[in-house]
């Protein structure tokens, strides 16, 4: 009898537990098409260099392929260039998260197109190119250091058409504080250079940002105080720098 009336109150239960409603908290249906957070920006999966890259330096490969790692997205400032962007800490000098550095030494402007897919494929706001000065020194001609400019733009255009483009001048040098050989007398090629970027930014209808009068000590060199090795630049000259960008950096 005990286990009769045992069976007839779990039935009971069991009865009164199927009539009654769901309970557990469903995803509202607006919700079911958004798309999940906090999902990192783009990242070109397994992206790698080149095989035709013309820099082998193993530093050049390191900076590179990490690069090739980080996120970009439709917020961010690219601060691509050479030796002298490599130094800098912008996303401090700027107080800005947003600006990254895509610098890295000794890179000529081959080098900045073999290492684009990964920056355009996160299609940033802005890129801000600062280059050349390592072509002079491979023997290059200004002509020539425009015209491979004016390929990675178009590239830029091609790959990331609403991302603003930004050109800056090559900076004067100073062989008076460090004889750097292969720049030997070549000072007038990195005029020669800006005078012929600057066409190239009016044909492709990018913005031309002069810095060269800011480092110039009027003799078109690289003013002694803002380098202790006649190239690379002393943290006051990044703030100079900092200063001629922050306009177009606001805009």
């Amino acid at each position: 009898m005990k286990g009769i009336l045992t069976l007839t109150i779990a039935a009971l239960a069991l009865t009164a537990c199927a009539q009654q409603p769901a309970t557990h908290s469903a995803v509202p249906a607006d919700d079911k098409n958004l798309p999940p957070k906090n999902v990192p920006a783009a990242v070109t999966p397994h992206w790698q260099l080149p095989a035709n890259h013309v820099n082998h330096d193993k530093y050049y490969a390191r900076r590179a392929t990490h690069f090739g790692t980080l996120p970009i997205d439709t917020n961010d400032i690219l601060m691509l260039g050479n030796s002298l962007t490599d130094g800098a800490e912008f996303a401090e000098l700027f107080n800005n998260a947003n600006v990254k550095n895509r610098g890295i030494v000794g890179d000529i402007i081959q080098g900045y197109i073999d290492r684009l897919e990964p920056i355009t494929a996160g299609h940033p706001a802005k890129i801000f190119i600062l280059g050349g000065v390592n072509d002079v020194s491979h023997g290059v001609s200004g002509d020539s250091i425009a015209r491979a400019m004016e390929r990675l733009v178009k590239l830029i255009k091609r790959q990331s058409p609403r991302t603003k483009i930004y050109v800056q001048s090559m900076l004067p040098f100073n062989n008076d504080v460090q004889l750097w050989k292969y720049l030997k007398d070549r000072e007038h090629v990195v005029v020669e250079g800006n005078k012929a970027l600057e066409r190239m930014c009016r044909r492709q209808g990018v913005t031309w940002i002069n810095l060269y009068p800011l480092f110039d000590n009027g003799n078109g060199k690289l003013k002694p105080e803002f380098t202790n090795d006649g190239l690379h630049l002393m943290g006051e000259a990044y703030i100079v720098w900092r200063d001629a960008l922050l306009p177009y950096i606001n805009e």
